[in-house]
């Protein structure tokens, strides 16, 4: 079989995760990931690329900009993996995919917690 027929007859896993990710369940679960794995090793990158996976779930950054009300450009910038975003930024963010951040408690003396 040649490389052809293989893409005539098989999807991208990027396409099928953006499928997924329009159910707000399954989106949500994503995220708590996403956000379990940086509270492990505080890899940033990795956050932002499960947001702008759901971002373009949701319509892309044109639709989101408008939900929260910042420039397309500057949220195309906030959301690089160059950015290190401000927690302003991140919360209006989170806020306008329909998610809000909930804080739990945790013991602190068997965490280490990423720099």
């Amino acid at each position: 079989m040649n490389k052809e027929a293989i893409l005539k007859h098989t999807t991208r896993y990027e396409d099928e995760l953006i499928e997924d990710l329009k159910d707000p369940e399954e989106a949500q679960a994503y995220l708590e990931a996403a956000f379990e794995a940086y509270e492990e090793d505080g890899d940033t990158e990795a956050l932002l690329l499960a947001i702008r996976d759901v971002t373009e779930a949701q319509g892309g950054v044109g639709k989101l900009s408008k939900r929260i009300s910042i420039s397309q450009q500057k949220l195309y910038e906030i959301m690089s993996s160059r950015s290190n975003p401000r927690l302003d930024n991140w919360l209006r963010i989170i806020s306008g995919l329909g998610f809000h951040i909930r804080l739990e408690q945790q013991d602190v003396n068997t965490k280490s917690v990423p720099i």
